[in-house]
């Protein structure tokens, strides 16, 4: 789709919220960087510098974004699943130190010994990073229940797919939530595939947002393709748990175009499927559609924004590279050893 007929169709839209260009700016920023930085970390898997396993983010960029941007940043804790490189990025963590922490060396987040699917940050209150299919469900409604035991009116924001909704864990996890009237928003990233199957074929029911019924929890689904979208809704769902009155679920429609990780060639899906997301989804694409047919940016303004991102991204990877692996000394730090 053109990038006009896509602006066109975002202002038909009914009940879309609208953005102030510095909004739209800042999205275009995160989401871009996250973008990028996936896809160097794509080329360096492929070229042997990143081992283990490694779950890149493209077309997902949108969700985080538009969350964090709702939250109160460096406040509110966040937590995820092993696809979590994007949610470090806008989180402010450095790209540098994430980078590194892919390619097993000393400057990593977690000093080489996470790698991609196991970052930690507890200055910036990102707490994975999780290999475990659904254990951070469990564990941000942990964070919740901290932040309710403080008494610091803070929100857990716990991200998990579709393929981790059906896990018992998740519904143990929202029982102990509302029981308790937990500070927690379980943002669901359905993209339609749970490794390689679709949720038609895993899911009795397709429709995440009302998973937490039962226990009632509200819910909603929305357009996760739409940074604005998504900040309109997680503003109304965080403010919902900052308030005491619990949890609440936010079911992101969102898309990802590639494989689940690096070793899937994603062949469950066709071509066709992807490009049609990439073309007519694309959300970066839409906040650049909006911005220039807008008049708030010029051709050149995002180039120049095109263009300091991918020298971060450099950066990063210039220094992943060339730092060093950390002392075999190292294995015995962040250990407790009992008798």
């Amino acid at each position: 789709m053109a990038r006009s007929a896509v602006a066109n169709q975002a202002k038909t839209q009914s009940n879309v919220p609208q953005f102030t260009t510095e909004q739209e700016l800042e999205a275009y920023r995160e989401m871009l960087l996250i973008r990028r930085f996936e896809e160097k970390a794509g080329q360096m898997y492929g070229m042997g510098l990143i081992g283990g396993f490694c779950h890149l983010y493209i077309g997902q960029e949108a969700v985080v974004t538009g969350v964090t941007m709702a939250s109160e940043k460096g406040k509110d804790a966040q937590i995820t699943g092993y696809r979590d490189h994007g949610h470090m990025l806008v989180m402010g963590l450095d790209p540098k130190g994430v980078m590194a922490e892919l390619t097993g060396r000393q400057g990593g987040l977690s000093r080489g010994k996470g790698g991609s699917m196991h970052m930690f940050s507890n200055e910036h209150r990102f707490y994975g990073g999780n290999g475990i299919v659904g254990a951070q469900a469990s564990l941000g409604t942990g964070l919740a229940f901290a932040a309710k035991y403080r008494g610091d009116n803070t929100v857990s924001l716990t991200y998990f797919g579709d393929g981790a909704a059906n896990q018992g864990q998740v519904y143990e996890s929202f029982n102990m939530a509302k029981l308790w009237s937990l500070p927690v928003v379980f943002i669901i990233e359905n993209n339609k595939y749970a490794m390689g199957t679709s949720t038609e074929r895993s899911s009795a029911t397709t429709d995440f947002s009302k998973r937490g019924l039962s226990f009632d929890i509200p819910g909603e689904q929305v357009d996760g393709m739409d940074v604005r979208m998504v900040y309109d809704a997680a503003q109304r769902a965080i403010e919902h748990a900052r308030s005491g009155k619990g949890p609440y679920i936010l079911e992101m429609l969102t898309y990802r175009y590639r494989g689940h990780s690096m070793s899937d060639p994603a062949k469950y899906r066709t071509k066709d499927e992807v490009t049609k997301f990439r073309q007519e989804r694309d959300p970066i694409e839409q906040v650049k559609a909006r911005l220039l047919e807008s008049g708030a940016a010029t051709e050149e303004t995002l180039k120049e924004i095109e263009s300091k991102i991918r020298a971060i991204v450099t950066e990063a990877a210039d220094f992943a590279t060339n730092d060093s692996e950390p002392d075999a000394s190292e294995l015995w730090t962040d250990i407790t050893i009992s008798a």
